[in-house]
């Protein structure tokens, strides 16, 4: 920040000009500039403004031209984030300084907000909106006229060419001065032709990161400035998109999709001509090396001024970046961004190859559109590949290929184009995202499945562009690259992947081919990088300066750009490809989910995800991006267990019907469930969902013990039955619900954070709330039957009870003639890791226990586990029948998953795993006084956000906010407990210490983000 010179105003100086001038009191605070002398006034009435006295020799007239563009933009945009200027601009005010130099003086209303530059993150949705807010102003400003709007300006991109060409010898390091001559070189010859025949209007001129505004509102983001209107002028309208992506795009990890977003919101307010968007690139690039050779000579003049040079290490680093990208793709995007075709002559070849597509040469074998041929599903969600324990396994591949031909009786087999797929995870496939690397998963041309050594032939007339072995992991091998031209003379170009080594010494660059000459073979596995032998055949319309090969798997988020690029190659096949039984696109679902489901239903994340696979800890969207799953306590042993599909596979393939028929599983499988519970819980019911459990459990326990009242906690959740609602305190104490059921008590939440009792001694001080409430119900004729909680409190916000809390409790209504009740439903199986029940850390033995979602790994399967005594009593003459509770595949599945537990260590796993994450978020609760608490066990974990360390206040916002910035960052996170301020950590037991710590990585990411911390 500037500080006081002799050169500056004095601060009784400052204060005298707003009293003199707008006979406003204030406090003035310095702010930065590079010219101007700028004052944050904080007024006596509570309001703030901003002087502004203009630097010695600044015209009048240029003052006027600014303050008459915001009247300007104001008058056709009211609500334009611009600065409003205070009193009657036509009369500046004037003053003199220490020197006696007259300077301009003018005030405007303040624009609240802090600047781009120290604002995290830049969300997608941002960029857009400020794309718009500049679109919006030069739309406002495209009928301005002022006599000073035509004026010299070195910043003024009509003429930034001979800026740079005057200021590169500024530049000492020799590595970016050889960079900056060379673009110098490249955009002369490729701006000089057209700068004279481009649109132009006034303009702002200006849009850098410390001249955009930015605040919060309700935990969004939104645009709430544009200042500094001193660059203005008539310049090239283009320029001023282009002057806000130089700055936008600083250090974003891939700056092309934030420059589509930008752009795409600029467009759709003040839309940009076809032609001009060929040259956005250019002139970004062009301001870029603008700001960073006045930098250089910036440093000269003035070493000590960093302001003047605030941006010019993140420029270099951004111009590198994009050099490193073929300006082309950066072009079709920024296209697709507005609506165009992304590469132009797209259309020209799609056409052309409907045209002559009838008439092309057989491109595998002696006549493949006549093959007897099936079409495979390699996608992302494919029950093909559910079958296969790992779908990167290229062996299964092969043999499923195989068996697909066997049963349709085929030759051959064809791979989808445009289908999203897991296969590719070497890291030849990994690429940087906006915000997280993305993998490449969008098949961009068709795979034709045949024997090695099929002959492949060119479907067209044309030339060899290259040949090439890519020897990468599976990559593609030896490859052949034609070129080609339509009737018109456009080029395109078709790819062979996969081919045997023999065409690299038979083929040339440079020779010329006739349409169904062989130029080679397919290659085996041990040459074509390991796949399955196959032709992969593609159309490219543009190279983007490769020579020898090409992306064979696009990225989703610029998928309708690769579909440009690699159009469907299907006509030069002679071949139809069937629609895929691949599920509706999102909107789609939203819309079918809106009419026939009930409204009640809701999704999760501000921005749904479509999830298609799950593996391990890990969930697939429909595009194959992966997200760490670590709320899904429901998959206990990991998605998609493969032990645990093939027990239910095997048993449904044998039977599978009720239990009134012997069948061992049952009886095997009850044996081995109490044989991890303690005496003397030793008889099994089994259901179907943990809602069933517990009302079952309240039979037995009224039956057991003919009482009418049943007692749980504050901030319980228990099923979605209507009884477990009516005793469900998280469920009918909050929204839409209708208060406690008749019969029901709640005694105060056991949180020794926030309730009603704090610290880890007050275990007995919730105990003596149960005394209490039995006492009373007893003195009223009321007779308990029961007490049902969670052994840790899971919607309640995984509230594990103080020491001595379950303990009193269960003494207190046992006493009262009631029975204990232990709802495991989340908390069982080991998840707590030092023991296999959660109930077992508190050192009590339930007389019942419910157990559901990890019993099953996700298979409707749940269980009420009680004494042989509580089991007789409710043997009164009334069956008890569960059609489908403890069915043969269920049994097999749930011993399954005890295998799983018991092989694989889960219970050591969770406690290891648990304390690396609850160890890391320790050391940021030290760090962040948001996190309120750290609490739970194993991995079942929760940290509470507040407001204020001191008094406690929930903060909902700021846990909603950290659970959609986790789904953004590609870790799916959830918020519990009665405020919803509560993060809660409950994965699949398979999660590894690697992933524990990138969830830790991540928060600490994200607490530091401006949103927590503004």
């Amino acid at each position: 920040m500037p500080q006081e010179t002799p050169d500056r105003f004095q601060t009784d100086a400052v204060v005298s000009l707003a009293r003199d001038l707008w006979g406003v009191e204030g406090k003035p605070t310095p702010l930065p500039g590079e010219r101007d002398e700028n004052y944050r006034l904080d007024c006596e009435n509570g309001e703030r403004m901003l002087l502004k006295i203009a630097a010695p020799g600044d015209e009048e007239e240029l003052l006027d031209l600014q303050n008459a563009a915001l009247d300007h933009v104001l008058a056709r945009w009211p609500e334009a984030p611009v600065p409003r200027v205070l009193g009657d601009r036509s009369s500046l005010a004037s003053t003199v300084d220490a020197g006696g130099r007259r300077r301009w003086v003018r005030c405007f209303a303040w624009r609240p907000g802090i600047p781009w530059a120290e604002m995290r993150p830049h969300s997608l949705e941002l960029l857009e909106e400020l794309g718009a807010t500049l679109g919006q102003i030069d739309r406002a400003l495209s009928d301005f006229t002022h006599a000073s709007q035509s004026r010299a300006l070195k910043w003024d991109l009509a003429r930034g060419l001979n800026v740079a060409e005057d200021l590169v010898e500024h530049v000492r390091d020799s590595e970016r001065r050889r960079l900056a001559e060379r673009l110098l070189r490249e955009l002369s010859d490729r701006l000089t032709p057209v700068l004279p025949s481009l649109r132009r209007s006034v303009i702002h001129n200006d849009a850098n990161d410390y001249n955009i505004l930015v605040e919060f509102a309700d935990g969004d983001s939104r645009i709430s400035g544009l200042i500094d209107f001193g660059d203005l002028l008539e310049s090239v309208t283009l320029a001023e998109p282009a002057i806000a992506l130089a700055y936008a795009l600083l250090d974003k990890p891939d700056p092309i999709p934030a420059a589509a977003a930008l752009t795409r919101g600029y467009h759709q307010s003040f839309s940009l001509l076809e032609d001009e968007i060929e040259h956005l690139v250019d002139l970004m690039r062009l301001r870029l090396l603008v700001s960073v050779t006045n930098s250089a000579h910036q440093r000269v003049l003035e070493p000590e001024n960093e302001y003047l040079t605030i941006s010019e290490a993140p420029a270099w680093r951004l111009l590198h970046r994009l050099d490193a990208v073929d300006s082309a793709w950066v072009t079709a995007v920024l296209r697709d961004a507005c609506g165009f075709e992304p590469v132009r002559r797209a259309t020209a070849v799609r056409e052309h190859l409907q045209a002559v597509g009838a008439r092309a040469a057989s491109i595998v074998g002696d006549d493949l559109p006549k093959a007897s041929a099936v079409w495979l599903d390699l996608s992302i969600g494919s029950p093909d590949l559910a079958l296969l324990e790992d779908d990167t396994d290229l062996e299964a591949w092969n043999e499923l290929i195989a068996r697909r031909c066997r049963e349709s009786s085929a030759r051959v087999a064809f791979g989808r184009y445009d289908e999203p797929r897991l296969a590719y995870t070497s890291e030849g496939f990994r690429s940087p995202g906006f915000e997280r690397d993305e993998w490449r998963t969008v098949h961009l041309g068709i795979d034709v499945f045949v024997p090695d050594g099929t002959p492949v032939q060119a479907p067209l007339p044309g030339r060899v562009l290259s040949v090439q072995e890519n020897t990468a992991p599976r990559d593609y091998g030896p490859t052949v690259i034609l070129e080609h031209r339509t009737s018109e003379g456009e080029p395109f170009w078709t790819l062979y992947g996969h081919l045997a080594r023999a065409c690299l010494d038979e083929l040339t660059v440079g020779r010329p081919v006739e349409a169904g000459e062989r130029i080679a073979t397919i290659g085996d596995q041990s040459v074509n990088g390991g796949w399955p032998p196959h032709l992969h055949f593609q159309v490219m319309t543009e190279l983007f300066g490769r020579s020898g090969d090409f992306p064979g798997v696009g990225t989703a988020s610029a998928r309708t750009v690769w579909r440009s690029v690699c159009p469907d190659p299907a006509s030069l096949l002679r071949v139809s490809a069937p629609e895929p039984e691949a599920s509706a696109d999102a909107a789609a679902i939203r819309a079918a989910r809106r009419e026939r489901l009930g409204p009640s239903l809701s999704l999760s994340y501000r921005r749904p995800l479509h999830i298609v696979k799950g593996r391990g800890a890990t969930l697939f969207d429909v595009t194959g991006q992966p997200y760490l799953d670590t709320v899904n306590n429901v998959c206990h042993v990991g998605h998609c267990h493969p032990r645990v599909v093939r027990a239910g596979q095997r048993q449904m393939a044998v039977l599978n019907t009720n239990t009134r028929y012997l069948h061992e599983t049952i009886v095997r499988y009850a044996e081995r469930l109490t044989s991890k519970l303690p005496d003397p819980l030793a008889v099994c019911f089994f259901v179907c969902s943990g809602s069933e459990a517990n009302e079952l459990a309240l039979r037995l326990a009224k039956a057991q013990t003919s009482g009418t009242e049943v007692v749980v906690f504050e901030g319980g959740y228990h099923g979605n039955t209507g009884r477990l609602v009516e005793l469900s305190h998280y469920k009918y104490s909050r929204k839409g619900g209708q208060g406690a059921g008749v019969g029901v008590h709640a005694l105060p939440m056991p949180d020794p954070y926030r309730g009603r009792l704090r610290g880890e001694d007050s275990g007995p001080g919730y105990a003596d709330f149960a005394g209490e409430l039995t006492r009373r119900l007893a003195k009223e004729g009321r007779s308990v039957a029961a007490f049902l909680g969670e052994s840790i409190l899971s919607c309640g916000g995984q509230i594990e009870p103080p020491d001595g809390t379950l303990a009193g409790v269960y003494d207190a209504i046992r006493s009262a003639g009631g029975v204990c009740i232990a709802d495991e439903v989340q908390t069982g199986f080991g998840r707590v890791g030092s023991h296999f029940w959660a109930f077992e850390r508190q050192g009590v033995v339930p007389d019942i226990v419910t157990l559901g979602k990890p019993i099953g790994n996700g298979h409707p399967l749940a269980a009420v586990v009680t004494t042989r005594a509580i089991a007789e009593a409710f043997a009164n003459g009334m069956e008890y029948f569960n059609t489908y509770g403890g069915n043969p595949v269920s049994c097999a599945i749930g011993e399954a998953v005890l295998d799983v537990i018991e092989e694989e260590r889960l219970q050591e796993r969770a406690a290891r795993v648990g304390n690396v994450l609850e160890s890391g978020l320790r050391k940021l609760q030290s760090r962040f006084p948001l996190i309120g608490d750290v609490r739970g066990a194993g991995l079942f974990l929760g940290f509470e956000l507040v407001r204020d360390p001191d008094t406690r206040e929930p903060d909902a916002r700021a846990a909603a906010y950290v659970a959609n910035r986790f789904r953004d960052l590609g870790i799916l996170a959830s918020t519990d407990g009665p405020d919803d301020n509560v993060l809660k950590i409950k994965p699949p037991l398979v999660i590894s210490e690697s992933e524990a710590n990138r969830y830790v990585e991540t928060l600490e990411r994200v607490m530091g983000e401006t949103a927590l911390t503004v």
